[in-house]
């Protein structure tokens, strides 16, 4: 069965935050295609072809991350409706990827105790992504 990969789109900035993300959550950059480096550079308008087509963060578990900034034509809106989830095995691990991520960004939900975690919290980072950080999930 497929596993679900979140395909974060952003508004020009795609490269600076994947590169975050690699340093933040410990992935590994496999792509970073911009329009110039494609197949497809021709295509694209010079004012665009610095954006990503195309980024893959992996993660050491076999998780993975996509992105790409969003196409020209298609007006960027933001994401909206998800928030990517990271779960760890403790809660000091946790709260180091909970500040790294909120720095410059919003928390909109302290970390604090949940039935579900010793430790939860919500933000939207410096880019417009939002994160649910949990540390030691509980049995529920």
């Amino acid at each position: 069965m497929p596993q679900p990969i979140p395909y974060l789109a952003f508004n020009g900035n795609c490269a600076e935050a994947v590169r975050f993300y690699e340093r933040v959550l410990g992935a590994k950059l496999e792509i970073l295609m911009s329009g110039a480096d494609s197949p497809m550079a021709a295509q694209i308008p010079k004012e665009f072809a610095h954006h990503i087509l195309h980024a893959r963060l992996a993660f050491p578990d076999g998780g993975m991350l996509y992105a790409g900034d969003a196409p020209a034509h298609v007006p960027y809106q933001g994401i909206h409706g998800v928030s990517i989830t990271l779960n760890y095995d403790t809660t000091a691990q946790a709260q180091k990827v909970f500040d790294a991520l909120s720095a410059g960004g919003t928390v909109t939900m302290a970390m604090q105790p949940a039935f579900w975690a010793k430790t939860w919290g919500m933000l939207v980072d410096r880019f417009g992504t939002p994160w649910i950080v949990n540390g030691e999930l509980l049995p529920i």
